[in-house]
């Protein structure tokens, strides 16, 4: 039984103002990667990629590798933390509710018009669609510190008091006046509702019956992810709370880490709520255990 894994971390966007920068997301790369090591993830076998490394065609690569060479038995992690965003569906693209498809930013996000280039973020769809590939029998397990969803484009008051408390969202809203709009507009035609989870629960249902990702993230739909301080060191505050809960509870049920992650959010008067998305019977037993 092998065990591999891919951790990506971006601080540092080539054609980003450093305004837009962040601080913690190297660090969860560096820090989940070291904490799989006692559970049989070595050095080599794990892949971290961060800031200049971490381009779309690089994550993307990695991987495409990591899922085409799983064989059942096998025990893959895939992490990110970086800056989520949403681009419009394309053309003919899988129904979504506001006509928006979640993405997740690389090193080499840019411009393309008034949105942001589907080339230089990777969006939920093509995370499904490679998932589907997963063969039977590969645990796949996903790690995502990021705003995952533009639902409601953030509140901008919750925006300014997170930055108060020293603390910065993982959220890009389209790079232009005329992008914003635009998706505000989609955004109005969607049906009325609670915040969409949909993206979440599809990376987690593929096509096939085959793969069964588990999947923490980092907050929910409506939420902003938060790039905060914890010691005097820069981490998402899921990602730290969630090893912190991990090391604690090495052998706890997957529901168990999350609700001490929970409660940590809670005591660090953090908005956000993580959420776990996979089968039931994943949730009932520990990280890194098949059910």
């Amino acid at each position: 039984m092998a065990r591999r894994a891919l951790c990506v971390g971006i601080n540092e966007f080539e054609s980003l103002p450093q305004s837009s920068w962040l601080g913690g997301c190297v660090n969860d790369a560096n820090d989940v990667a070291k904490a799989l090591r006692p559970l049989g993830f070595t050095g080599r076998s794990t892949t971290v990629l961060t800031d200049a490394a971490a381009t779309k065609s690089a994550v993307m690569g990695a991987l495409t590798k990591l899922v085409d060479t799983a064989k059942p038995g096998d025990h893959i992690v895939f992490t990110i933390s970086s800056h989520g965003t949403q681009v419009p569906n394309e053309p003919g693209g899988d129904f979504e509710p506001d006509d928006l498809d979640e993405a997740f930013a690389c090193h080499d996000i840019r411009q393309n018009g008034d949105q942001w280039d589907r080339d230089t973020v990777i969006v939920d769809d093509e995370l499904r669609d490679l998932f589907a590939r997963v063969p039977s029998g590969v645990l796949l397990e996903v790690l995502l510190d990021t705003c995952h969803s533009g639902t409601g484009l953030k509140d901008l008051e919750e925006i300014m008091q997170a930055q108060l408390l020293g603390r910065k969202p993982r959220f890009l809203p389209p790079p232009t006046r005329e992008g914003l709009e635009k998706t505000r507009e989609l955004r109005a035609l969607a049906p009325p509702g609670r915040p969409d989870r949909r993206a979440l629960v599809e990376l987690t249902k593929s096509r096939s019956t085959a793969s069964k990702p588990v999947l923490f993230a980092a907050c929910k739909s409506g939420q902003t992810a938060s790039d905060a301080t914890f010691s005097n060191r820069s981490n998402g505050a899921f990602t730290y709370l969630f090893l912190k809960a991990l090391a604690g509870q090495p052998g706890a049920p997957r529901a168990d880490l999350l609700r001490t992650v929970t409660a940590g959010l809670k005591d660090g008067h953090f908005s956000q709520r993580s959420t776990l998305e996979g089968p039931v019977k994943s949730k009932k037993v520990g990280f890194g255990q098949p059910w």
